[in-house]
């Protein structure tokens, strides 16, 4: 029994060996066959085949013993000893080769019986010991042993595919044996095959009339029957069958990969698999796929992977209601369905796909990076698809080398807009089984592109934190806010600001799985000191969402370590810590104390509501009492509380609880009776200033500012204690402004916009005394000068904050208020300016108090103090004459830099400012941070007319009874302000990059209210006013052009006002500058802000004519483009210029059109060199090198022909220059004159490098007609290159020689990769014209040599630096030249001199002798050199 079980063993391994391809069921039901035989064994013993037929006894004689019934058939030898038995036994005997028809004949009718058959075919029993046996562990079956024997092979093979049609359909044999699997597995792996070629042809026979199952069978078996021989003709026959049968496309594939096959061959099998792919079911893809991918060589992997992501759109195979279902049914852990199983059998496939991906493109690196490739060369948004992410995704993970290569691609595309939030989205919801993998090198791809500077690289990173929080299980979840934690600790503002608003999004998105992270989370609290005050608002928010949003024992940790954190906060004494105490209380108070009428949800998961209330209450009156005493803390909690209650978070209750006493305690601390005058020692008389009535009656109030500054600055060293004599509290007018501002807004709330109770503050006076200096200001002391700055600080921030509150009010009555207010913000800056001037070390009291600390110093220099001090007698004198400027005149000039693209520009600020009102204006901007941010709702103010002397002067019996007016000073104010407001929110940090060692926080400081909204927000509150800043702008242009034509085309005539003239002129520029950062918001690329954009081009468009409003965009961008071009002839400054080429460049960008309008972009700028512009100073011209150069850049970029534009430039414009006297222009370009030669050089030498190396430099095969186009257009380089290079033996100042030095070596390198080559195969045929250009070109190396030769005479190392390089250069270009006169057999045309250094004058210097060597072009040349 043991023995036999043994055997059974070895039976079991021969059939796993024998028949590899077999499925899982018949190699199981395989094995249970030996038991069941063994069974009956014991009750038939030893029935032995009796026939007296040739092949039974030849069988007999040579070892084998056939048996009846389900017996083995028994091997009493070895089997190699068998086969050589029974071949010497057929060979030898007489009737040979008759024998064999014989022998097999007698096989023939053996096997007619079903079990004989099936005994044939199975393996035999053998008789011999194991240890005795020398051959295989295994036994043969009968069949395969007689296809072993060359003479029989032949006859048998017949013999089987006749009988195997009998099996076609009969599969399986009672005992559950697959019959024709068995036949086909007996001819796998033979030693030898007789005639290959009619074996192939039978099995191709056989293939083309079996069923489908067999098929698949036959096929792959293919590969283990065959010897290489046949190989090919097995692949051509396969390959016709792939194009008949669809459905044996995977067994086929799967067989060619296997077999040795022509790469040519394979690659029009893949090209036929490509274009069948699209018709290819899900289940065959990864087979397909697989073969795709090994049949990719190095030379065409490019091209393939380009086809293959073109045609393989996974996101239609799973389609998304199934996807949504199937995520439903995973998370409900549901009922299974039928729909059910094939979605999850859909998600199969896709894995198997990725997982047959991922193993290609870890092996083959060439498969990687073909495919990176393949998706950097998309050039559309509807071209990119899930799949490229995908694939991005799993290459990021899977190999190391690529990572980086991966961010520079996918940075490259999201600033370009072509892979968008819903693309993103897309990909997580369709393959995020498939992502779910690669979660941590997702989070660490994340983590690198929020490190980025550019915004909406950082916003792609955010929302791959978004969805991967959203779509993967619990353990990925846990890591996404880990990540996200370590962000925001880590210090960078933007990664902070991104972090948390990430966080924010996914508590409101799903509250109850960020609640299990909350731990997480509140470790936050460890790190608020690296914080700055607008992110721990957020971070406040957060955890107060979490720990009120529910109340159950998780969430109630947290509200206890908040309470501990905030009251530990409050209670320290150093600013920046109570800070964080009062921004945390408050912002938690609003939490609790939310408005939950609109949402019955949150209402439900509340506390109890008085409870609740009770709570706030008690929590507001702990912050208002740890900060009342100290000002900056109370105006700080001021603050908070009136953001709180203006986001309208808070309940009605609420509000009505904690602020029925604000108006009370306001009107104590600040209100006093206008009719009784302050008395006391003050240093200066009081009196009831700027009242906008007369106050007849008793009743009138007035603002106590001067005696309460008194008693704050005076009292404290040691003066009369005036107001403490009468028992009241000390307050402190710095919380005026804080407190007007939620008193406001308390009002406003709780009266739905009725500010009727509290609008006597607009007209009321304040207590001030005769705030214009005259001529007092020498006299008065240091310290009075302090008290007089404060006052104004003070007073100008309570009107900033009169006009925040009433901006909005629609009767004319409080319009023309309003605008009086305005008007007497601009008289009292230019009186400040005055009294700035002679104080140059004052620090003015706090404007904005979330502020991280309190020693924030305006960026003043003392150097520049003390020159306007010297002059400020003058310059008072001058301003006196005018009627009254704006805080600003011509403040723009300044400002226009700040939305510069490139960010270095910035520091020439000080470059563009010319006249002495400039400089008192950026004394003014210096303290920005001191005074109280204007609403983004008083700019609503635009809407008022803008009217000037000279329109007054005309239209006088027309516009007599028009009462609200905005005159220019004003007008100008706020277009400054809102400005600044546009350049924080929408210009991106990369393009304002904050200085080295300066502040990170400075300049977020005055837009704290403005950053508590969205950039969104904002440009829909700005395009609200395009319409009005549209009148304005034609306002000006009419300005403008009456004034040129009054002055007969004179702009700065006689006549001229200078300062309404600079007014207007500042005005014109803000404008401008506007409308660029507005229509340069990159927000436009998200298709959510498309209708923005759309709105506000057609308020353009219909300023020109009025058109449909369904007009597409294209038309309402050329419409735009052509009503701002129009603007042009009024321009009055060049900075204004630059401004409207800019703007107009930005529209031009949007659209797809563009090169009909590139052309008047050139022609603009064009115009704008070539006119005449107003001067500045007489020393200095109004153009600074920055925006001339910028100007001539977009010039030289946009005109259709670049050489010819620098030709006319140099070859016109100069040589007028320098046959001008010393202080003239040249009169064709009225821009380009001695002081900007250097700028035109510079840029004309940068612009004729850049183009020359954009030359391709062509092959021999490309057509005679390129070849001379590219040689003509190498003429004209060379011959402009010639122009400019000999321009420094007159223009010689060290700026000009540089740009020589660092421009010519990279013109010669440029010639030496792109033309060298073209002179190589057009030397035969245009000889003559190419010894010219070597001629040309020798002559300015020359030049370039001795311009080497000058900076060592003069040891300047500015420039010896540069000659090393340019000396090799020049030394390649000569072994070049020579190797393409050998090329071309012209060797003799080629002779080397020696050069002696000589100055750029030509002279010879015998001091330093040199030996360089210089190639000469032309055998008729002579250098006497």
């Amino acid at each position: 029994m043991h023995k036999t079980l043994v055997k059974m063993v070895s039976k079991r391994r021969l059939s796993k060996s024998e028949d590899k391809e077999s499925l899982t069921e018949d190699a199981s039901k395989t094995r249970k066959q030996p038991l069941s035989k063994k069974t009956k064994k014991c009750h038939i013993a030893n029935e032995v085949e009796e026939n007296d037929s040739i092949f039974v006894k030849l069988l007999k004689i040579s070892g084998i013993i056939l048996k009846t019934g389900e017996n083995q058939n028994q091997l009493a030898v070895d089997q190699i000893a068998f086969q050589k038995k029974l071949f010497q036994t057929l060979r030898r005997h007489p009737s040979y080769p008759k024998i064999i028809e014989e022998f097999v004949s007698g096989l023939e009718s053996y096997i007619e019986d079903e079990d004989s058959f099936r005994n044939c075919l199975l393996s035999c029993e053998r008789l011999q010991d194991e240890e005795a046996s020398m051959g295989a562990s295994y036994s043969k079956s009968l069949i395969k042993l007689l296809l072993g024997i060359d003479i029989l092979q032949p006859a048998i093979i017949k013999t089987l595919f006749e009988k195997l049609p009998e099996y076609f359909f009969e599969n399986k044999t009672s005992d559950e044996i697959n019959i024709p699997r068995l036949i086909v597995s007996q001819l796998k792996w033979l030693d030898r095959i007789v005639d290959g070629k009619d074996l192939t042809a039978k099995i191709m026979q056989l293939i083309s009339i079996a069923p489908e199952n067999l098929q698949h069978d036959i096929i792959t078996s293919l590969p283990e029957i065959l010897g290489d021989s046949q190989h090919a003709d097995v692949g051509k026959e396969l390959s016709d069958l792939l194009i008949e049968n669809t459905s044996l496309t995977v067994p086929i594939l799967d067989v060619l990969s296997s077999l040795r096959l022509d790469p040519n061959f394979l690659l029009k099998v893949r090209q036929l698999v490509m274009d069948k792919l699209s018709s290819i079911r899900l289940e065959d893809l990864p087979v397909i796929i697989k073969f795709i991918l090994h049949s990719i060589t190095a030379m065409d992997a490019l091209e393939v992977i380009s086809e293959l992501r073109e045609k393989l759109d996974l996101q239609h195979c799973v389609l998304p209601s199934r996807l949504q279902a199937s995520q439903v049914k995973l998370k409900s852990k549901g009922r299974a369905s039928s729909s059910g199983n094939q979605e999850s059998s859909d998600q199969s496939c896709v894995i198997l796909l990725f997982d047959v991906i991922k193993s290609a493109i870890r092996y083959e690196k060439t498969i990687s990076e073909a495919w990176i490739k393949a998706i950097e060369n998309t050039a559309s948004v509807s071209e990119h698809k899930v799949f490229d992410l995908v694939m991005l995704f799993i290459i990021y993970s899977t190999n190391i080398q690529t990572k980086k290569y991966i961010e520079r691609v996918l940075r490259n595309k999201i600033r370009s807009g072509y892979i968008q939030e819903q693309l993103l989205q897309s990909t997580f919801s369709v393959h995020y089984l498939v992502l779910k993998d690669m979660c941590s090198s997702i989070l660490s791809l994340a983590q690198s592109l929020l490190h980025s500077l550019d915004q909406s690289i950082i916003s792609f990173g955010s929302l791959l934190y978004k969805y991967a929080f959203k779509f993967f299980d619990t353990y990925c979840q846990q890591e996404v806010v880990g990540a996200l934690v370590t962000h925001i600790c880590s210090g960078n503002e933007a990664e902070v600001d991104t972090a948390l608003d990430v966080l924010l999004e996914l508590v409101v998105l799903n509250p109850s799985a960020m609640m299990m992270n909350a731990v997480f989370v509140k470790g936050i609290l460890d790190y608020l000191d690296n914080i700055p005050p607008q992110q721990i608002r957020k971070v406040f928010y957060v955890l107060s969402t979490l720990a009120f949003s529910k109340q159950n024992e998780a969430s109630s940790h947290i509200q206890d370590d908040m309470h501990l954190v905030i009251r530990k906060q409050l209670s320290s004494t150093v600013f920046k810590y109570k800070l964080i105490g009062i921004i945390g209380a408050v912002t938690m108070a609003g939490i609790m104390a939310a408005d939950r009428r609109e949402s019955p949800r949150l209402a439900a998961q509340g506390l109890n509501h008085s409870s609740s209330l009770l709570q706030v209450t008690s929590l507001l009156q702990l912050v208002h009492s740890c900060s009342e005493q100290s000002p900056q803390a109370s105006a700080l909690y001021y603050d908070e509380f009136a953001n709180l209650i203006q986001q309208e978070k808070l309940d009605p209750k609420a509000l009505e609880r904690v602020g029925h006493t604000i108006c009370n305690d306001f009107q104590d601390a600040f209100v006093v009776d206008s009719c009784v005058v302050p008395e006391g020692d003050f240093p200066f008389p009081v009196k009831a200033l700027y009242g906008l009535e007369e106050y007849n009656t008793q009743d009138g109030i007035a603002i106590n500012l001067l005696p309460l500054l008194f008693s704050q600055d005076f009292a404290k060293d040691g003066g009369l204690v005036t107001s403490q004599e009468s028992g009241q509290k000390l307050v402190s007018p710095l919380c005026l402004a804080p407190y007007f501002r939620l008193l406001r807004l308390c009002v406003e709330r709780q009266h739905n916009g009725n500010l009727e109770e509290i609008d006597g503050l607009l007209d009321c006076p304040i207590f001030l005394t005769d705030l214009e200096p005259g001529e007092r200001l020498e006299s008065m002391s240091a310290k009075e000068r302090a008290f007089m700055c404060s006052l104004l600080f003070l007073t100008l921030n309570w009107f900033r904050e009169i006009v925040n509150a009433f901006c909005q009010e629609t009767s004319p009555e409080m319009k023309g208020k309003v605008l009086t207010r305005l008007k007497h913000i601009v008289e009292l800056q230019i009186i400040l300016e005055k009294y700035l001037a002679v104080t140059p070390d004052y620090i003015p009291p706090l404007g904005n108090f979330d502020v991280e600390t309190l020693d924030i110093t305006p960026h003043t220099v003392t150097a520049i103090s003390g020159k306007i001090r010297k002059k400020g007698k003058i310059e008072r004198k001058q301003k006196a004459d005018g009627s009254k400027p704006s805080s600003s005149d011509t403040l723009s000039e300044e400002k226009n830099s700040e939305c510069d693209p490139t960010p270095s520009r910035r520091g020439q600020l000080n470059k563009e400012f010319t006249g002495k009102e400039e400089k008192t204006s950026l004394l003014l901007r210096n303290y920005h941070a001191f005074f109280r941010e204007l609403d983004i709702e008083v700019f609503s103010i635009l809407h008022c007319g803008l009217v000037t002397k000279f329109i007054l002067d005309t239209e006088m019996h027309t516009e007599a009874t028009e009462v609200v007016q905005l005159g220019p000073p004003e007008l100008l104010f706020l277009l400054e302000d809102l400005s600044q407001k546009l350049e924080s929110m929408l210009i991106p940090p990369i393009a304002r990059r904050v200085p080295f060692l300066k502040n990170k926080g400075s300049r977020n400081i005055g837009f704290s209210h403005l950053q508590q909204r969205s950039a969104q927000e904002i440009v829909h509150c700005v395009f609200q006013l395009v319409t009005p800043m549209c009148n304005h702008l034609e306002n000006i242009h009419n300005y403008f052009q009456c004034l040129a034509a009054e002055n007969h085309g004179v702009v700065d005539g006689p006549g001229m006002k200078v300062q309404e003239y600079h007014i207007m002129s500042s005005c014109y520029q803000r404008l401008l500058q506007i409308f660029h950062g507005l229509f340069a918001w990159s927000g436009f690329s998200q298709p959510e802000n498309q209708n923005l954009l759309y709105s506000a081009l057609h308020v353009l468009s219909s300023r020109l004519k009025q058109g449909e409003h369904s007009q597409p965009l294209e038309e309402l961008l050329s419409q735009s483009f052509h009503y701002l071009q129009n603007f042009h002839q009024s321009i009055p400054s060049f900075q204004c210029a630059l401004y409207l080429i800019r703007l107009l460049m930005v529209i031009l960008e949007k659209s797809t059109a563009s090169t009909q309008n590139k052309e008047k972009i050139a022609s603009l700028a064009r115009q704008f060199l070539c006119r005449v512009w107003p001067s500045g100073d007489k020393e200095k011209s109004s153009i600074s090198n920055d925006q001339l150069h910028a100007l001539l850049c977009i010039y030289l970029e946009h005109t259709d022909s670049i050489l010819k534009a620098i030709e006319e430039i140099a070859g016109v414009g100069v040589p007028e220059l320098i046959n001008s006297p010393k202080d003239v222009s040249s009169s064709t370009f009225p821009t380009l004159t001695r002081h900007t030669f250097v700028v035109f050089f510079r840029v004309m030498m940068a612009e004729l490098e850049k183009t020359v190396k954009k030359i391709e430099p062509g092959t021999a095969a490309d057509s005679q007609q390129i070849h001379e186009e590219k040689l003509l257009y190498w003429n004209m380089a060379v011959r402009d290159f010639s122009i400019l290079i000999n321009l420094i033996k007159v223009f010689d100042s060290y700026p000009v020689l540089h740009v020589c030095l660092k421009y010519g070596r990279l013109f010669v390198e440029a010639f030496l990769k792109q033309c060298m080559p073209l002179l190589d195969f057009s030397f035969r045929k245009h000889r003559e014209d190419v010894l010219s250009l070597l001629e040309t070109f020798q002559l300015d190396t020359r030049l370039l040599h001795h311009l080497c030769g000058h900076s060592k005479i003069h040891q300047d190392t500015r420039l010896t630096q540069h000659v090393p390089l340019l000396k090799k250069t020049l030394e390649l270009l000569v072994c070049r030249v020579k190797a393409m006169l050998t090329l071309n057999n012209c060797r003799e045309a080629f002779w080397l001199g020696n050069l002696k250094n000589r100055d750029l004058q030509d002279g010879e210097d015998d001091e330093v002798s040199a030996g360089e060597k210089e190639q000469d072009s032309d055998e008729s040349y002579d250098d006497s050199d």
